[in-house]
């Protein structure tokens, strides 16, 4: 008969891969099993279009990644993970033909922004330079399993994030500042209106000047790979092309954790209606592009910027999410893009590029954005089409098929607005937990959120390592 094991995690994304690491780390027995026969989750790399052109399916640039306390905890570049930093972090360009940026500089990026707004945007972030390391770390981990190091400044940038958007917004006077802190709001993909919206312009801007937005080279499979890897020479064991329907197809153990949706984890574990007012959220129609030169961006900064933002004023981009969370294809879409290529000349043939672009569209939306995203590029770059060798398109059916967690094509696991930003996947001091005492969830359906980091794995892990620390006690 098998021995028990001390763990199960069913998913091996980042957040699976990083709980198991954590636990195997401690001396417990882990095995993962994931339903797709590689691991990754959202951090894969396939040939989406033509050979020798590699592009991540879901994320590519990683401000959370680099930045994260549970990456940090690791030796991953052992395994292989190795961070490439753009000239630029981002840059968003205007109709003028101008764009702003957002720089490792504060003072350069606060520069780009005119000078009616330079000051404003270095009192805003002032007062956080040089403390990512503490901040985050007790930003995204739980209060009641990790006192903060600094709870004066945690709590400076709560009273500063919690408001929304709108309220950020009055602190500039020009929109070409505001246009681009909306963007930054709207890598969430909810409305600028909800609580805490300013925080999430504010951590995404911190991260560029205090970390960077790199990619891994090689790709985003870079990070799930050195995790498995790391995974495994510390005893544990990943088995891949294993659909686990029911609690009983896994093998026994203390403790199960889910790095899946709410719902798959309710249905799997047989916990009924307990995630039954999860909300999902608007989803994201991509495009993934072999190019057969860089895109012909009209401003220059654009052409050093490893991402681009794509939505000229606050009032559009406002317009853009409020279609999509409103149950309509916005006829002129937001866009976020990333251009691997420019710092990572593996991803393509000499002289070729990949480029990876998406939009925001309803939950579930079968519609064809490809058109509308297109003469958004060619707003700001004339001539892309032409340059385009193949396109790889997904909308929110093929990105669900592709990851089950992607309910509806929510690449968030979850609406990541209202109290749901801030208490995922429900309201409670422990949102690890469930109500099946072996049974934990450690997707991003869980504190701290969206975003290639691993630290809703790390949380989790810690929620298991405790339980399974107390048994043992008694």
């Amino acid at each position: 008969m098998r021995a028990m094991l001390d763990a199960v995690v069913v998913g091996a994304g980042p957040n699976g891969l990083t709980a198991a690491v954590e636990l195997a780390r401690r001396g417990r027995t882990v095995e993962v099993f994931e339903a797709k026969e590689t691991v990754g989750g959202g951090a894969r790399t396939e040939e989406l279009t033509l050979p020798g052109f590699r592009h991540d399916p879901c994320s590519a640039v990683h401000p959370l990644g680099i930045g994260s306390p549970a990456f940090a905890g690791m030796p991953l570049d052992r395994y292989g993970l190795e961070w490439l930093h753009p000239e630029l972090p981002m840059a968003h360009p205007f109709d003028d033909g101008t764009a702003a940026v957002l720089s490792r500089s504060v003072a350069e990026t606060a520069a780009s922004l005119g000078p009616r707004d330079a000051g404003a945007y270095r009192r805003l972030l002032s007062p956080y330079l040089g403390t990512w390391d503490v901040l985050v770390r007790d930003f995204m981990s739980l209060p009641l399993t990790a006192l903060p190091r600094d709870p004066v400044g945690l709590a400076r940038f709560a009273a500063a994030g919690l408001p929304p958007y709108s309220w950020l917004m009055r602190r500039f006077r020009d929109d070409r500042a505001r246009a681009m802190m909306a963007g930054l709001v709207a890598h969430v993909i909810a409305p600028l209106t909800g609580i805490a919206t300013s925080g999430v312009g504010l951590l995404f801007a911190l991260a560029a000047h205090e970390k960077g937005w790199p990619l891994p080279r090689g790709g985003s499979q870079s990070i799930a790979d050195a995790l498995a890897r790391h995974l495994a020479d510390l005893g544990g064991t990943v088995h891949t092309g294993f659909e686990v329907k029911r609690l009983d197809d896994l093998p026994p153990a203390r403790a199960y954790l889910f790095d899946t949706s709410p719902t798959a984890l309710a249905r799997i574990a047989g916990l009924g209606r307990s995630y039954e007012n999860y909300r999902y959220g608007a989803a994201a129609f991509k495009i993934d592009y072999a190019l057969d030169g860089p895109v012909p961006w009209t401003a220059e900064e654009p052409r050093r910027a490893g991402t681009v933002q794509i939505g000229p004023s606050s009032r559009e981009i406002a317009t853009a999410l409020g279609a999509a969370t409103g149950g309509s294809a916005p006829a002129t879409p937001f866009l976020i893009t990333a251009q691997p290529s420019l710092v990572d000349p593996s991803r393509a043939p000499e002289g070729k590029h990949v480029f990876w672009a998406y939009g925001h569209v309803p939950n579930g939306w079968d519609g064809d954005l490809t058109d509308a995203i297109e003469r958004q590029i060619e707003r700001f770059a004339p001539g892309f089409r032409d340059r385009v060798l193949a396109r790889a398109t997904a909308g929110p059916p093929e990105l669900e098929a592709r990851n089950a967690n992607y309910v509806g094509g929510d690449i968030a696991c979850g609406a990541a607005s209202g109290l749901q930003l801030l208490l995922r996947p429900t309201v409670s001091l422990f949102p690890h937990r469930t109500r099946h005492p072996s049974v934990f969830l450690c997707s991003a359906a869980s504190w701290p959120g969206p975003g290639v980091h691993g630290m809703s794995g790390h949380n989790a892990a810690k929620a298991v390592w405790r339980a399974l620390r107390a048994a043992d006690a008694r």
